[in-house]
């Protein structure tokens, strides 16, 4: 049952995700968990596998642009790595309801991001010398209004490396534990922190994506909790979606469709924090 369920819950996923960039795929969780039965555990695990290939998918065209910094990607996923490890220990040993509630927290969260970025996308620039912030910079490595200055290891002070290994550490606590990508936490850290372009930052945070993404799975495999029977058709599906979705996207305005997604995401995150604390009282 969970196997026919997971191919159209995948294409839904999917979509959202094609249509809307990060931040789509957070649903994949609740669905899993309400509409095909799986428990939260195996749904953050299921979300995982979603995650990391549509991360190391989408790298694709931003590495050709050129808009992947590997090296600054790879260290900010290595400084993941413990807590992308903790994130999927705390996942095994958190009471299931605990974990729901706390997601369905998460989702807010996440709303909140997108429903900024889709305010932002509709704000116009204030001055016509001025490029807004997701405008990409003309030269590769150089933070915004930065005037051409590359951004590069000696430019780099201690509480900038004390910043990089706190948000890697939160990131991979994320992707551990709720089995999300956390780009609305990573792309903002490698703009404000590193001085990276938002062009950059979005195809860079891929990278650091699939990494934590891998980490947290094969702490998965070892322990043998993964339900293939649903995996595989829930993200085959999904990367159909994805295909559907983007081709949706490039006929609508993206900052509507976020809209009408942060309300869904809403209406879903208070459904699964109402239910789980009754599951808990």
């Amino acid at each position: 049952m969970r196997a026919l369920l997971a191919s159209p819950l995948g294409l839904l996923i999917g979509i959202s995700l094609g249509a809307l960039g990060g931040g789509g795929s957070i649903l994949a969780v609740p669905a899993l968990v309400y509409a095909a039965g799986q428990s939260p555990k195996q749904a953050t695990t299921t979300s995982l596998v979603l995650v990391a290939l549509t991360a190391l998918i989408g790298i694709a065209p931003h590495w050709r642009a050129g808009r992947v910094r590997f090296v600054a990607g790879t260290i900010f996923g290595l400084a993941g790595i413990g807590g992308s490890l903790l994130g999927s220990h705390w996942n095994k040993a958190a009471d299931p309801d605990v974990l729901l509630l706390a997601f369905s927290g998460l989702m807010l969260v996440a709303a909140y991001a997108m429903w900024r970025r889709a305010s932002k996308a509709t704000t116009p620039s204030t001055s016509a010398g001025n490029p807004s912030d997701d405008t990409p910079d003309d030269t590769p490595g150089t933070a915004p209004g930065a005037g051409g200055t590359a951004v590069t290891a000696r430019h780099i002070d201690p509480g900038t490396i004390v910043k990089v290994v706190v948000a890697g550490t939160v990131v991979g606590l994320l992707t551990g534990f709720f089995g999300v990508g956390g780009g609305f936490v990573i792309v903002p850290a490698l703009v404000l922190a590193l001085g990276f372009t938002m062009a950059e930052a979005v195809g860079t945070s891929l990278l650091v994506i699939t990494i934590n993404s891998v980490v947290a799975l094969s702490t998965r495999l070892q322990a043998g909790s993964i339900e293939w029977g649903t995996v595989i058709p829930f993200t085959i599906a999904s990367m159909i979606g994805v295909v559907i979705g983007s081709r949706l996207a490039s006929t609508r305005d993206s900052s509507s469709l976020q809209r009408w997604f942060v309300g869904l995401l809403v209406v879903v995150a208070v459904y699964t924090a109402v239910r789980s604390a009754l599951a808990l009282s």
